[in-house]
Formats: C-alpha cells, sequence, structure tokens
C-alpha cells in the first residue's frame, strides 16, 4: 500500500524520505513532529492538524498547526476509550474521514470544551502504527462541512505510515544510544570500584588457587589463544580479561568489551558486526561493530551464555575465519581479534538444554579459567580490603580508613554471595556510615549475614538443642585444636601483628603459641616461621 500510494503521488516521495532521514538525527522526536506537520501544510487542506502520542491508554497532544491550533490544543489530552474513532483507528491501522453526523452516533467530537468548531466540520483519523507498536494517531479538522475525499485520506495514510517508521527509528536510535552510555558508564564503574590496576589485585592475592589462576592467565596472554572466564556474579571476570588484555602483546591495541545481556536481541548482530547505510529503519550512515573497533586487540563478549542460538553460528563462523560481513552488505570484512568470554552461567547445563552450541564452546574454551568465589579464598580478605579501600579513597577523599582485626574476623565469617562486588559495596557503605578511620565488626551491615558468632553465656531463649543419643561428642581440646587451625589457614600461619591468629583470636601471642603446643600444632603446612616475621 505505501509504495503503490507513493507511486500514485510522486511529488511526496521526496519530502516523505526526508522524515525518516530525520529520524536519525540529533534533532530529536519533537522536531521531526514539527517539521512533519510542516510538510503536511503542503500537500493536504486543514484548519487544525494535531498530532497526539500514545502513552498509557491516553493520547497526548505534543504539535498542532493551523488557524485554528492555539495553546489549549497544544496541551490537550484525551482518555482513548472514550472515543471510539480514535480507538478504532488503532485497532484497524487505517485512516478514516467522518463527519460531525458521525459524532451525534455515540464518538463524542475530540476537541468539545477545547474548540468551537462550526456545525458540520468534517475530520479524519489518520493511525501512526509501525511494526508492532501503534505511536499515536494524526487528526485533520476542517470547517467546511465536506468530508475528506477517499484519495486523499489514502495519500494521509501514507504519510502516516511514513511518519510512524520515523519514530520508530528515533525510538531505536535513542535505545542504542542509551545502552552505549550505560556501557561506557558500567566500564568506568569497573574501573573506579575494582580498580584500574587489575593486575594489582590478582597479585596481591595470597591464596594458592589465585596465584595458580595469576600464574596461567599470565601463560595464556603470551598467545593468541580464546579463553572462556567463568566464575560466579561479582568475582571479577571482566577484571581478570582486562588483566589478560595488558599483559599480552596486544596491550597497545584496543580493548572493547560487549555484554551481550546487556543489549536487545534485535540489535546485538549489528552491535557484534557493524552495519551498512539503509540496512535497517534508522541506519542513516555505515557503522562499525565491535570486532572492527576491537582490530588488532581484543574483544571481550561478556555474559555469552545469554548470546541468542541465532547468532551464535555468525560468531562461531567469525573466530574460525576471521571474517564477516556487516547487517546489509554482502562485503566480507576481515578483523585481527583476540578473542575472551565470560560467564556466570553453567554453559555444559545450557548445551544440554539446546540453548548453547557445542561447537562455539569449544571454539571459546581452548583455555578455560575459573575465579573462585570469595568464600573459597577467604585467606585474600586483609589484603583485598587494603587494595578495595584504597581505591576508594581515591574516588571518595576519605584516605586512611582500615578494617581492625573484629572487623576482618566479622568479613571472614561471611559467605559473601556477591563476591568481590559485594566486598567493594560493603567497605564503602561502612566508611560513609563510619566517624574515624577504623571498620570494626560493628561498622559493617551484610545483607543476608551467615556469620559464626562466638557464643555467649546461655539464656533460656538460647538453650542449645540436645544432642542425638549416641552423639559422639568431640573434646574441647579438639574443638578448639580444630578452630585454631582453621584461623591459622585464614591466616596462612601468620600468628603475630595486625591480621595475624593471635589477634583474630583475641590472644596474646605468646599465650596462642603456648595453646598451639599443648595442641600438638607444631607449624601450619605449608607454611614457614619465615612467612611470621
Amino acid at each position: 500500500m505505501p509504495d503503490e500510494m507513493m507511486g500514485r503521488h510522486p511529488e511526496v516521495t521526496q519530502d516523505a524520505r526526508e522524515l525518516v532521514e530525520l529520524a536519525t538525527t540529533e534533532e530529536g522526536v519533537g522536531e521531526l513532529l514539527r517539521r512533519g506537520l510542516d510538510w503536511l501544510t503542503r500537500v493536504v487542506p486543514f484548519d487544525l492538524a494535531t498530532l497526539f502520542l500514545l502513552k498509557e491508554g491516553k493520547l497526548e497532544a505534543v504539535a498542532a498547526r493551523g488557524p485554528l491550533a492555539n495553546q489549549a490544543v497544544r496541551k490537550h489530552s484525551l482518555q482513548l476509550s472514550d472515543f471510539p474513532s480514535l480507538k478504532q483507528a488503532l485497532e484497524t491501522r487505517r485512516a478514516r474521514a467522518f463527519t460531525e453526523e458521525d459524532h451525534s452516533h455515540g464518538d463524542g467530537d475530540p476537541f468539545d470544551g477545547v474548540l468551537d468548531l462550526p456545525a458540520g466540520h468534517s475530520c479524519m483519523v489518520v493511525p501512526l502504527c509501525a511494526g508492532e507498536r501503534c505511536y499515536g494517531v494524526l487528526t485533520l479538522d476542517r470547517a467546511q462541512c465536506e468530508t475528506y475525499a477517499q484519495p486523499v485520506v489514502d495519500l494521509v495514510e501514507v504519510y502516516g505510515q511514513m511518519l510512524a517508521t520515523a519514530l520508530q527509528g528515533a525510538e531505536q536510535r535513542a535505545v542504542v544510544e542509551r545502552l552505549h552510555r550505560q556501557d561506557h558508564e558500567h566500564a568506568k564503574l569497573l574501573e573506579s570500584q575494582l580498580g584500574g590496576d587489575s593486575e594489582g589485585i590478582l597479585e596481591s592475592s595470597l591464596s594458592p588457587v589465585m596465584r595458580d589462576l595469576s600464574r596461567r592467565a599470565r601463560q595464556v596472554a603470551e598467545t593468541d589463544t580464546p579463553v572462556l572466564i567463568t566464575g560466579e556474579t561479582g568475582t571479577g571476570k571482566e577484571r581478570l580479561a582486562r588483566a589478560i588484555h595488558r599483559w599480552s602483546a596486544r596491550a597497545d591495541q584496543p580493548f572493547v568489551s560487549l555484554n551481550c545481556a546487556a543489549i536487545p536481541a534485535g540489535l546485538l548482530e549489528s552491535e557484534l558486526f557493524g552495519h551498512v547505510k539503509g540496512a535497517f529503519t534508522g541506519a542513516n550512515r555505515d557503522r562499525a561493530g565491535r570486532f572492527q573497533m576491537a582490530h588488532g586487540g581484543t574483544l571481550l563478549l561478556d555474559e555469552i551464555g545469554e548470546l541468542p542460538v541465532e547468532l551464535q553460528a555468525k560468531l562461531l563462523r567469525a573466530l574460525q575465519e576471521k571474517a564477516f560481513e556487516p547487517v546489509g552488505s554482502d562485503k566480507t570484512v576481515r578483523a585481527d581479534v583476540r578473542i575472551l568470554a565470560a560467564t556466570h552461567v553453567d554453559l555444559h547445563q545450557a548445551i544440554a538444554q539446546k540453548r548453547f552450541r557445542e561447537d562455539l564452546f569449544y571454539r571459546l574454551s581452548v583455555f578455560p579459567l575459573r575465579l573462585p568465589p570469595l568464600r573459597e579464598r577467604r585467606e585474600d580478605l586483609p589484603q583485598l580490603t587494603v587494595f578495595l579501600l584504597e581505591e576508594q579513597a581515591k574516588r571518595t577523599g576519605r584516605r586512611g580508613m582500615r578494617v581492625t582485626a573484629s572487623g576482618l574476623a566479622r568479613l571472614a565469617a561471611y559467605d559473601w554471595p556477591g563476591n568481590l562486588r559485594e566486598l567493594a559495596n560493603a567497605l564503602e557503605r561502612a566508611t560513609i556510615l563510619t566517624r574515624g578511620q577504623e571498620l570494626t565488626a560493628q561498622s559493617f551491615d551484610l545483607p543476608g549475614e551467615r556469620a559464626r558468632e562466638a557464643p555467649g553465656p546461655a539464656s533460656v531463649e538460647e538453650t542449645p538443642a540436645p544432642l542425638p543419643a549416641g552423639a559422639k561428642v568431640p573434646t574441647l581440646a579438639a574443638v578448639q585444636r580444630e578452630h585454631i587451625l582453621r584461623v591459622l589457614t585464614l591466616t596462612r600461619g601468620r600468628v603475630y601483628g595486625e591480621g595475624g591468629a593471635a589477634a583474630l583470636l583475641g590472644l596474646k601471642p605468646s599465650t596462642l603459641q603456648s595453646r598451639m603446643k599443648k595442641l600438638g600444632i607444631a607449624r601450619l603446612e605449608g607454611f614457614t616461621a619465615a612467612e611470621d616475621a
């Protein structure tokens, strides 16, 4: 229908196309609607043309033209359910012309109480619909009693479809810009919250699992091998990816990140591979995708487990051949990109459920790296708190903050479901609420806390449940020995000083040494006295 009508009215074609192109400019929807009405004045007679946009069941006027347009019209709003003719136009997606005689059959005049229109005036209602969305209606009013002829209605209906297409393009552009802005802000937040010195926080870890992870990450960084980084939310997968990039020969080239879960499925292909002008509504120029942006450098595909299945085959081909076609183009583009992928999703389960391609999994997981949750490396907490407080001080100016022994003990007793991100948030929250420079056990507010609290004198309400009949009761010495060994593991065998086992247990170092000797704890396996110096 639109192409047929354009053929009948060739003088309309250029103006209508300009409408669509205007939707991709920086002038925005308001200018688009104003320019659209200006164009309409040149081709259709009317005394009042009003554009209404649909918002939560209400039609709100956003622009008006003609001799009868006034401030009251431009601020007018209607409840859609009160006007059957307007509702029908949106439901059928067809324009309709009618006269005042139609109003007398139950369909009220939309401008009653706003304008004193002459008896017998005629009106036209044009829906503004594109794709699955209806954006609003255009109404044209004439003081003359003659109704609009059908060819004129058909012409304005084409105009309405073109305007709706332009509105759709403007909406899509706004979504893309918002997502780009969020992506940029997210990257800045990660840099500030987790520290730009990604390597530093890895190297400051004392736990064997993190030392081994750091060693393996440095080894693979020297190659172009794809890496799949897995781990729970908040463990720092993007930070590890940035460290691998900085350790690589591509460190001076771009590091580009794409969060596959943050981009609507319909826009992901364009984000990955780019598009050419005219590829879809709103594509007013060629645009490079993330693969082209990362040429010579590293591309991180974050939350790869959320990538739609239909895009996985195209990604696999791009990884294998280092080539792809932008959306709307038949020209092959080549890009030299090192791929890192990250996910918190169990990809083996996703493969079993047909949500992830097995061949893509094996292509990405040549060198898998698993980031352990914080609860599996509690011995890193003292170093992590120092590092994160220093990074926090750069943003807030609160320098000199430190976590006391009691504070560290409470942090070590928590399971950290949000991992490193939750630790950073807990430290920042405690810093804001603390007047001094010491963060004690009472400084922390830990949602869902499952801390092991020191037992106090039993009250009637706190009487422990009786042991089952025949249960083996450990001796007090055995309980003490197990607890001391657990704390020594946390401190990596360190007894003395701030953050040492004696401070965490609330004992003098000499008392702890004596008790260790009595309980047969001569040394902690894997650590020497030199580490306690």
